[in-house]
């Protein structure tokens, strides 16, 4: 008797772990948290790479503002239709192309805009 309740114990655990592992509010805050450090990690990478060759020291501004003006609020915007998710919507497997969806917008931008933005810093500092 008190190997099949550590069993049934066990079994309910591993069952709570992949509940909780599938909620697409917190994996979605997972995505967009890292997608923020990765952007940033790629914009002062990519920043000291073009002040080293580039007099302009208007660049870092400019990623800031971009940062704070369009991806700090874009971020939310994304993030608003996972944290409205009752419950049980939260673990609902029809999210699952939603979330497959948002996450490579999370991704491409979190990559792409650092090299978007030293691109276009760089076409203005060659006017």
């Amino acid at each position: 008797m008190m190997v099949n309740s550590r069993k049934d114990s066990a079994i309910q655990g591993h069952a709570h772990e992949d509940a909780v592992t599938k909620d697409w509010r917190r994996r979605i805050s997972d995505h967009l948290a890292y997608a923020l450090l990765v952007y940033t990690a790629l914009q002062i990478f990519v920043t000291m790479k073009q002040l080293k060759e580039m007099t302009s020291t208007t660049l870092p501004y400019l990623a800031l503002i971009v940062l704070v003006a369009m991806i700090i609020p874009a971020a939310r915007m994304l993030e608003k239709h996972w944290s409205e998710l009752t419950d049980a919507e939260a673990f609902d497997p029809a999210q699952a192309s939603r979330f497959k969806r948002d996450r490579i917008i999370i991704w491409v931008f979190a990559i792409g805009m650092p090299f978007v933005l030293a691109g276009i810093a760089r076409l203005i500092a060659a006017f």
